[in-house]
């Protein structure tokens, strides 16, 4: 059999004699399970293939596995749990825990929780700093007020139901503050926000039919775990979302995309290195930040170095609450662990994320130029955006029919549908179904070569985050 299996290419002849010298077994042995989830989508990536290489260290997907295992059952039944590791300078993914037990039916283990779309609770606050600071809004030791404020029949609380009083946007960070997150949303702009976010490759997702509101500041958005971690990835790389990779042999993907300006994503993660630490951990080490969803269904923690960004999140498969499920408790210690057996098994040293030029100096408020000395309100929402008019798909029109020709032709026929836009700040990037159609564009036009008939959703994004979407269907 072995020199079967060796004839065939599946191993190689040195590896058959190998075998042959082995003892025969006495006895069953568990076969291997490690990766389950990322091994799963490896194949379904490399159909027909009889070797796939991943870019997972077997060793630190190992540790991790357990480390969710034993967690998740020290939380209590039906808890799943899901633990990504990724290098900041590749993009590939060096652990991918889909669940806390592949094989509990109780936990529904089968179900990858990296690609689930949940409520990321404060985990995106980061981002809204980001931007804020971009845009010259704020910066981290610009003073801002976490007190009782109203937004139409919405007042804001905090976690905790208390106030601070006068603040900095560094503190207000560290400490996830509520008010002072929802006022920077609303002077940036909650649709340009996401715009952001979804340009830098994550798939944001609203309520069918909701507008981008407030409530996004404070977890009233979907996304996945892998974008999440995308996205710190990006500030991790200086404000530059890379595609994350799994497999050894897969190509580079688009050019990285913008989530935050260098400056900006420095701002952050400096800020995120002095969040409280949780009981099992030291201090002003990696930046992080942890997410609690409403209802005690999800729990965050991201965290991220100059070399690593490592996210946990733990809950159900099925959405159900959890009384007592606090990222900062539960989630939080299983990420500084996790980061400490990755630095023991990868090597190296944990280390900050580099100093870019141009970021200012400032030990408080009264050290900064007045303008920035108190959140500015009169600060645009886009740079230099008073001058560009609005980014707008001009063709094909939204709920278009288009005849390209393609009914009752075969699957395998294409035609090219014109794309085109006005407005906005090049370079365009288009995309169609949310994959990008190629690198960004400095025209306003573009090609797309449609694989059939039916309906497709089309967006275009412009250098300032902005976008516009249209559905049409191709006849």
């Amino acid at each position: 059999m072995l020199d079967l299996v060796s004839a065939r290419g599946a191993i190689t002849r040195a590896e058959a004699e190998a075998a042959k010298a082995e003892p025969v077994p006495t006895a069953r042995r568990p076969g291997p399970m490690l990766a389950a989830h990322a091994a799963e989508a490896a194949m379904r990536a490399r159909p027909g293939q009889t070797r796939v290489v991943t870019t997972l260290d077997a060793r630190l997907q190992t540790s991790l596995e357990q480390l969710a295992r034993e967690n998740a059952t020290r939380i209590g039944p039906r808890i799943s749990a899901a633990l990504l590791v990724v290098d900041n300078a590749t993009g590939e993914v060096r652990a991918h825990v889909g669940a806390a037990d592949y094989l509990s039916e109780e936990r529904a283990g089968a179900i990858d929780m990296t690609g689930a779309t949940r409520s990321p609770g404060s985990a995106l606050k980061p981002f809204i700093y980001a931007l804020a600071f971009e845009n010259g809004v704020a910066h981290p030791e610009t003073t801002l007020d976490d007190r009782p404020a109203r937004y139409g029949a919405w007042a804001p609380e905090n976690f905790d139901m208390t106030f601070q009083g006068q603040v900095t946007a560094r503190r207000a960070l560290q400490l996830s503050l509520n008010v002072p997150a929802v006022e920077l949303l609303a002077l940036v702009g909650p649709a340009q926000f996401l715009s952001r976010l979804r340009n830098a490759g994550a798939d944001v997702s609203l309520g069918k039919d909701a507008a981008p509101g407030l409530a996004v500041a404070l977890g009233g958005v979907g996304i996945s775990l892998r974008d999440l971690t995308r996205l710190y990835v990006g500030l991790a790389r200086g404000g530059q979302a890379p595609t994350l990779r799994e497999l050894a042999d897969e190509p580079e993907g688009p050019l990285s995309r913008p989530v935050a300006d260098a400056v900006a994503a420095w701002y952050v993660a400096d800020s995120l290195r002095g969040a409280p630490p949780p009981a099992n951990a030291v201090g002003g080490r990696i930046a992080f930040k942890t997410g609690t969803s409403y209802g005690y269904r999800d729990a965050f923690a991201i965290g991220f170095d100059r070399r690593f960004t490592i996210a946990v999140w733990f809950g159900r498969a099925d959405n159900g609450a959890v009384p007592g499920l606090v990222a900062r408790q539960v989630a939080a210690p299983v990420l500084f662990d996790a980061f400490a057996r990755t630095i023991a098994l990868l090597g190296g040293a944990l280390e900050a994320t580099a100093r870019p030029m141009g970021a200012l100096d400032a030990a408080n408020a009264a050290a900064l130029p007045p303008p920035l000395r108190h959140v500015r309100r009169d600060a645009p929402k886009t740079v230099a955006a008073t001058a560009i008019a609005p980014l707008k798909i001009a063709f094909p029109p939204d709920g278009a029919r288009v005849d390209l020709g393609l009914a009752g032709r075969g699957a395998d026929i294409e035609a090219t549908l014109a794309l085109k836009a006005q407005g906005g700040a090049p370079p365009l990037t288009w995309l169609v179904n949310g994959a990008p159609l190629g690198a960004p564009l400095a025209r306003r036009t573009a090609n797309w070569k449609a694989d059939g008939a039916g309906f497709a959703r089309i967006s275009v994004m412009d250098a300032s985050g902005a976008s516009d979407s249209v559905t049409v269907r191709l006849e």
